[in-house]
């Protein structure tokens, strides 16, 4: 059967219809559905995912604050303040803000407060693994433990495995731990972020994210060399990525529950899958997305990767493609 071939839509809520419905409150200024989607949420990764696109929403807004003043002694509201205040410092970070290193001291302490009053989640350790990747020279003791494997580096190793203490596997860790790896200094080097996502997904167990995460490397290393299309055939449909994607499938897509599936998981699956010329199974990866895209990766193929009218254009020739190769290849009676 012929699928209606629309446009694509970009919600970083996703499949999340309460956490879409939370936003719209946040974004006129209340909080009381943010408390009560948060007091709801009862599992790890969703309560890691939703913290996280709600601080994205909110750290332009005093709306944390407003809340933290009225419950002063709520765990949920002192884990967003953390969470609020790290995305403030990053933010400061990338337009090098003069008051980044004051922002940085803030978060820290939110972080601090948020993992006192909150001891078993994950999220406080999650915060402080996003902040270290402003220590580039890796100054801070945290920041330069010895690794649990001779090949990867020293970095803040104790702080992954807090988080993972809490949330075994934990998604989000895992990809700070991979931006601290792509900013170490003058040594910051793409071989050492690529054994460390091999090394996290050959641990992780089936249905895990952290497959996922060497598709993230490839597409990093596809971004610095500024291929586009000249490095086409030989960086997406060589043997490695073509095994990279097709494992990615294999122990991930196939295995895990599609409410537990990332957005941006899946765009990077189905961008690799594209490329490697693996048509059926991006097909099936294209329908888990249903309506939505993210920017990311399509937007490292075009000419301005700031152009999100030519990333989605990608994006829908990469989807039209897979799919009409894949019908093309389907048994019909």
């Amino acid at each position: 059967m012929a699928r209606e071939e629309t446009r694509p839509a970009y919600d970083p809520a996703g499949h999340d219809s309460a956490l879409r419905a939370t936003l719209q409150e946040l974004r006129t200024g209340r909080w009381m559905s943010m408390r009560g989607l948060l007091l709801d949420t009862t599992e790890w990764w969703q309560w890691t995912q939703r913290t996280q696109v709600l601080a994205t929403a909110a750290a332009g807004t005093d709306v944390v604050r407003a809340w933290l003043s009225e419950e002063p002694h709520s765990v949920p509201a002192a884990v967003m303040h953390a969470r609020v205040t790290v995305e403030r410092t990053l933010r400061a970070h990338r337009e090098d803000h003069p008051r980044t290193h004051e922002l940085w001291q803030e978060a820290w302490r939110a972080c601090e407060t948020a993992a006192h009053s909150a001891p078993q989640d994950p999220v406080p350790w999650v915060c402080l693994l996003a902040l270290a990747q402003l220590d580039r020279d890796q100054r801070w003791s945290e920041h330069r433990w010895g690794p649990p494997e001779p090949m990867l580096p020293p970095g803040p190793w104790g702080l992954l495995a807090e988080a993972d203490k809490r949330d075994p596997y934990n998604r989000e860790a895992h990809h700070r731990m991979l931006q601290f790896l792509y900013g170490r200094g003058a040594s910051g080097r793409l071989a050492e972020a690529s054994g460390y996502a091999h090394w996290a997904s050959d641990s992780a167990p089936p249905g895990s994210a952290l497959h996922v995460l060497p598709l993230y490397v490839r597409v990093e290393r596809y971004r610095r060399s500024g291929g586009r299309d000249a490095a086409l055939d030989l960086h997406w449909v060589a043997e490695d990525a073509t095994r990279e994607a097709r494992r990615a499938f294999g122990s991930w897509l196939e295995l895990t529950r599609p409410v537990e599936r990332s957005l941006l998981d899946l765009n990077h699956l189905a961008h690799a899958l594209w490329g490697a010329l693996q048509f059926p199974e991006a097909a099936r990866v294209f329908d888990a997305l249903g309506p939505y895209w993210t920017p990311l990766p399509w937007s490292y193929r075009t000419l301005d990767p700031g152009d999100r009218t030519q990333a989605v254009e990608v994006f829908l020739q990469a989807r039209t493609r897979s799919r009409s190769a894949a019908d093309h290849l389907r048994p019909h009676p």
